[in-house]
């Protein structure tokens, strides 16, 4: 099946696996949520894994590895490659993603703000470049760390017109100073940018989150966010499951 960078990761995965929804929109590789901080020096070996689980339906599988680097103080720069697969068949190359993402502030004020933007070439649309970008927003309150993303799925360069889709992301993290932490994440699809598709065909899902983060020594530090989320994918019922594992180092 053959889709737009943009329409490729949710698009292509959720428009086969839910047959009721004919052309659904999608969105970039990897389900986490995106943070704002300073990797200056920093090299990230990153590791992210996500499934999906429609009821009655096949589990798409969606692994992905990356290579970064923290560029200076406010811009971190990532590739990173994408499979898709299945119970039923062995994941195959899907996307190759370049992840920018640039701090706007830097503790000057009670919240930090980012700009995150991934360019995705898409195997089955070697000729189209897609981005997924938009605004990260996160502050605290007392130990809650409280972390909002607005994104939007845009085709660049692309055969037909495709239109602009929104999604977003939260999270709540517990801070409580041990390196094993909990909260929730949340992700959701809206559809078109300024004209959102009726509330059930819409996706939204969450759910629970651990984190873990654990200095290993010689400035590396393991860092680890999982997340079990319920909810709707594109209308249908159905579960995900999130994973994101990087060394900084």
């Amino acid at each position: 099946m053959s889709c737009t960078p943009l329409l490729h990761c949710r698009a292509r995965l959720f428009a086969a696996l839910l047959t009721t929804v004919a052309g659904a929109a999608c969105a970039d590789p990897g389900y986490y949520v995106v943070t704002p901080y300073d990797n200056e020096g920093a090299r990230i070996a990153d590791f992210r894994y996500w499934t999906v689980k429609p009821a009655n339906q096949t589990e798409t599988v969606w692994p992905e590895l990356g290579l970064g680097y923290g560029v200076n103080s406010r811009w971190t720069t990532e590739l990173s490659l994408s499979w898709e697969g299945s119970a039923h068949e062995a994941v195959r190359p899907a996307t190759l993603n370049w992840q920018n993402d640039v701090l706007l502030t830097q503790g000057q004020y009670p919240f930090d703000l980012a700009v995150h933007a991934q360019f995705i070439k898409d195997r089955d649309a070697p000729h189209q470049l897609g981005v997924n970008w938009g605004p990260v927003f996160q502050t605290e309150v007392g130990p809650t760390q409280i972390n909002f993303n607005l994104f939007f799925d845009q085709v660049l360069r692309a055969e037909t017109p495709t239109p602009t889709k929104a999604q977003y992301q939260w999270q709540l993290r517990q801070h409580n100073g041990a390196a094993l932490q909990v909260g929730l994440q949340g992700f959701g699809e809206l559809g078109r940018w300024n004209r959102w598709a009726p509330v059930d065909k819409q996706s939204h899902r969450a759910g629970p989150a651990v984190f873990f983060d654990e200095r290993l020594g010689d400035a590396r530090t393991l860092k680890v966010q999982a997340a079990w989320l319920v909810g709707k994918t594109f209308g249908q019922r159905g579960h995900m499951f999130t994973l994101r594992a990087h060394i900084d180092f």
